[in-house]
């Protein structure tokens, strides 16, 4: 099929690759010159695992191209929108390039050669925002709109968009030309068994910001439940352990740090709550604020460690922050917690070091108070405290005996609890781990 994505961030650049490499022809539209000439080099935008080669062997077989002009779309048969919908003011999604994207189709397919095309959503949005699009469509009869909402994790979006767990398609009422296209486009995916899901709009929308709000909620759960075990001597890893051997909770999602970040949760939590104050439900979401509340909450926890431990004065303390990007095998450090400690830390006058294998690129030039070290001994050689912030492998693999000749004192915080604290002890740390109590690890 003759495909274009429109917008091409982290989302649409994937679905494109991704899309090509289902054997469809894509054209990927984006209005930013310069990712769209890093694209056509075959130059990945982000880090992200199998992109690289998948974009360049989609080039190389030449069914994949990109452009500036919305007017190159004219010809294809389905249409993906992917661009962003970031967070705005109010917390609420800012929709403003979705409506720029409507704007722009209504005019380029109004005098399209295809009796009838077939435009698909995937951006996440308030519920209610694809029967407004729709109806904004409906003066061209050429054009159905269905919603089918993305469930990518970063370091694994390639997988997941070729592999998915589940794919919904959000359709007005009953859409068969809307259903057979995405089949068509979707058609090796569902003949592997993925399970196909075909709901209204409004079902579809709330799947994807739901799931998120879930995760998100798990998560600060067990984050709750680490305040509780630093305050009695527990263990967070012992307790979710054993809660999530329950198959009503299962264990994912239950790891206890400093929070969840990244352009997706956070967002999408704070969204939610805006989406449900606006259709009079508002109540019912309160909960989510304390989701965030909590979330926010563990990211100072790192900090209030740090100065306790050095009597309240950070002032000249060299600390090291081993990690910048939100989460592992991705360079996002949109809504990072490593970021937000890392300035923290600066902002009490620590002599602040971070190190990240992927993210130190897209950080550099932003941050004046921090210095970025790329070698990983180098960027521990003399701390006097080191700060795990994202549980890289590199960072789990420390031999912390190496690591001792390297520093200056031998303190570490664990924000990810990742780390054998019987080992660590072993060589001479101190270490302290969130949500493990003073008792943790003591039985290994």
């Amino acid at each position: 099929m003759k495909i274009s994505v429109i917008g091409l961030g982290y989302l649409g650049a994937v679905h494109a690759v991704c899309m090509a490499e289902l054997g469809h022809d894509v054209v990927g539209i984006d209005v930013d010159t310069e990712r769209i000439a890093k694209l056509e080099r075959g130059e990945a935008p982000f880090f992200e695992p199998d992109f690289p080669e998948k974009l360049s062997a989609a080039l190389e077989r030449g069914t994949l191209r990109f452009s500036a002009d919305l007017s190159d779309v004219r010809e294809c048969d389905v249409h993906f929108v992917c661009v962003g919908t970031p967070q705005g003011s109010d917390g609420s999604a800012d929709l403003g390039a979705l409506h720029a994207v409507r704007e722009g189709l209504q005019k380029v397919l109004a005098d399209s050669t295809r009796e009838k095309v077939l435009v698909v959503g995937k951006s996440t949005v308030p519920v209610g925002t694809a029967r407004g699009l729709s109806e904004a469509f409906a003066e061209l009869p050429n054009i159905e709109l269905a919603w089918n909402p993305e469930f990518l994790r970063e370091g694994y979006a390639v997988k997941d968009t070729l592999g998915p767990d589940r794919l919904v398609y959000g359709v007005h009422e009953d859409q068969q030309f809307s259903i057979a296209h995405l089949d068509a486009v979707y058609a090796p995916i569902l003949e592997a068994g993925t399970p196909r899901l075909v709901y209204g709009y409004e079902s579809a929308e709330l799947v994807k910001v739901s799931a998120n709000a879930f995760l998100a909620t798990k998560i600060s759960f067990v984050n709750a439940v680490a305040e509780m075990c630093e305050a009695t001597g527990a263990d967070v890893v012992e307790v979710a352990e054993a809660i999530g051997l329950d198959e009503r909770i299962g264990r994912r999602f239950l790891k206890a740090g400093i929070g969840f970040g990244g352009g997706c949760l956070p967002k999408d939590v704070r969204a939610f709550i805006a989406s449900a104050e606006e259709h009079g439900v508002g109540d019912s979401f309160e909960f989510l604020r304390n989701v965030d509340r909590i979330n926010q909450k563990r990211r100072a926890r790192p900090v209030q460690l740090a100065l306790e431990h050095f009597g309240g004065n950070l002032a000249g303390v060299p600390i090291t922050v081993l990690g910048a990007a939100f989460k592992p095998y991705s360079d996002d450090v949109r809504d990072s917690p490593a970021i937000d400690i890392a300035l923290s830390l600066a902002r009490h006058g620590a002599d602040v070091r971070i190190t990240d294998p992927q993210a130190l690129d897209v950080v550099r030039g932003r941050y004046e108070e921090l210095t970025l070290v790329d070698d990983l001994e180098e960027a521990m050689s003399g701390a006097r405290l080191l700060i795990l912030a994202t549980e890289w492998q590199i960072y789990r693999d420390l031999d912390p005996e190496r690591v001792a000749e390297l520093v200056a004192e031998r303190v570490v915080i664990d924000g990810r609890g990742v780390f054998d604290l019987a080992r660590w002890r072993k060589a001479g740390f101190e270490i302290m781990a969130l949500g493990r109590g003073d008792r943790a690890g003591r039985l290994a």
